[in-house]
């Protein structure tokens, strides 16, 4: 089983493609509160709603000083085209190879269906402007998880 980040846990580094293929770093958003969030596959009903979620309160979370970044293990042209399809504002990125869910604790066993598998566990990880984890949530559900966290935040 992956490692879970805690609270207070300096944020993995990471550089990935997004879904133009353009390198995006965490780092980029240093001095600003980050929500990464980790979904399983894009253009799936649960990862849309999610997805579709974001984007609705986007402009709410950037007004508190939140920006976010999806991340999956999709290539940047599936991302492309969920993007299109849905109008997504969020910034996707690929992580084909894994290592960045891995480090985040998002990719390892969980329960489908009654079944142990190994897979991307649906989770979302505030980093703070300073690059450490502020809050982890793993498990997450897609429906109602935007709105669970902005009430968490108290925004």
């Amino acid at each position: 089983m992956t490692a879970r980040l805690q609270t207070g846990d300096t944020a993995p580094a990471f550089t990935l493609p997004d879904a133009d293929g353009k390198q995006v770093s965490l780092a980029d958003h240093k001095g600003r509160k980050v929500i990464v969030y980790f979904y399983p596959a894009a253009l799936t009903p649960g990862c849309t709603k999610q997805a579709c979620d974001f984007t609705d309160n986007l402009a709410f979370l950037a007004g508190h000083g939140y920006d976010v970044i999806g991340v999956s293990p999709d290539k940047p042209e599936k991302l492309a085209t969920f993007r299109e399809k849905e109008d997504l504002k969020v910034t996707l990125l690929g992580d084909p190879g894994k290592e960045v869910l891995t480090a985040y604790g998002a990719f390892g066993e969980k329960k489908l269906y009654g079944k142990t598998v190994t897979g991307v566990i649906r989770s979302t990880v505030i980093v703070d402007e300073e690059g450490k984890v502020e809050r982890a949530l793993y498990n997450v559900k897609a429906t109602g998880h935007v709105a669970k966290i902005i009430k968490d935040l108290g925004l």
